[in-house]
């Protein structure tokens, strides 16, 4: 690798505190705040699949050095990526393709990938030692929590394709893009940064455009899908099923 990882980035917490946490649960960074998130169910399903012995091996060593703990205090990117530079928030990537693929593309951007399910870190873990992905990060958790290590106006794109549907309306309350999550995305993206989603269920489309566009910070809507998002199998399955892809991209002004 050019370019190893600078290390304590599992330690930050004992180097530097950059926040704290009032105790109406918003977050603080000097005279600016990005609000917490919390929701009593998750937005995620749980999918249970283990590791192979020496998969499971990897995983333990490559994510010391290419994890970032789920909780701590607020990160400082160039502490992080050893380097200043745009940083992209991809959330919930599934097997990693679109993550794999943006970031080769992409070397000019940092990239902090959160997930929940082992396989599909693992996966970004593997691409980071043999594809010289050293400029990509990883989560191994959900969104939420997460965010309240992210500083206010820190990020340059936040990144949300095929998030889980819930396409039960009971469940409609799970589905990750509200406006709770919204808000304090915003909070985070800096002036003229963008948030891009992408669903093929044509009602969470219809919601997440409701959503973004009541946020008076976004200006944007539907786009037609980008030749540069990658097509990963979960957007292929969809598509052999008769569902057509939505994007949907914004810019924080």
């Amino acid at each position: 690798m050019d370019r190893p990882p600078p290390s304590g980035i599992v330690d930050l917490a004992h180097r530097r505190s950059l926040a704290a946490v009032a105790s109406d649960g918003v977050f603080m960074t000097g005279d600016d705040a990005a609000r917490s998130v919390r929701r009593p169910a998750a937005s995620f399903k749980v999918r249970r699949r283990s590791l192979s012995p020496k998969r499971q091996a990897e995983f333990d060593d490559w994510i010391v050095r290419w994890g970032i703990d789920l909780e701590g205090p607020a990160l400082e990117w160039a502490e992080v990526f050893g380097r200043s530079g745009d940083v992209v928030l991809d959330v919930g990537y599934g097997h990693g393709e679109s993550t794999i693929q943006m970031a080769a593309a992409q070397p000019n951007l940092d990239v902090i990938g959160v997930e929940v399910h082992t396989p599909g870190v693992v996966t970004v873990l593997d691409a980071i030692e043999h594809q010289g992905l050293d400029h990509i990060r990883v989560v191994h958790g959900d969104l939420l929590p997460f965010l309240d290590r992210i500083a206010p106006e820190s990020l340059a794109i936040v990144r949300i394709y095929f998030p889980d549907p819930w396409t039960k309306r009971r469940n409609f309350h799970r589905r990750l893009v509200g406006g709770d999550v919204v808000a304090a995305l915003c909070d985070r993206l800096r002036v003229g940064g963008e948030l891009h989603l992408a669903t093929d269920i044509a009602d969470y489309a219809e919601a997440m455009r409701q959503v973004c566009d009541a946020e008076p910070r976004l200006v944007g809507g539907v786009i037609a899908r980008p030749d540069w998002r990658p097509l990963t199998r979960f957007e292929k399955r969809g598509l052999d099923a008769g569902r057509s892809p939505t994007d949907l991209l914004y810019t924080r002004r």
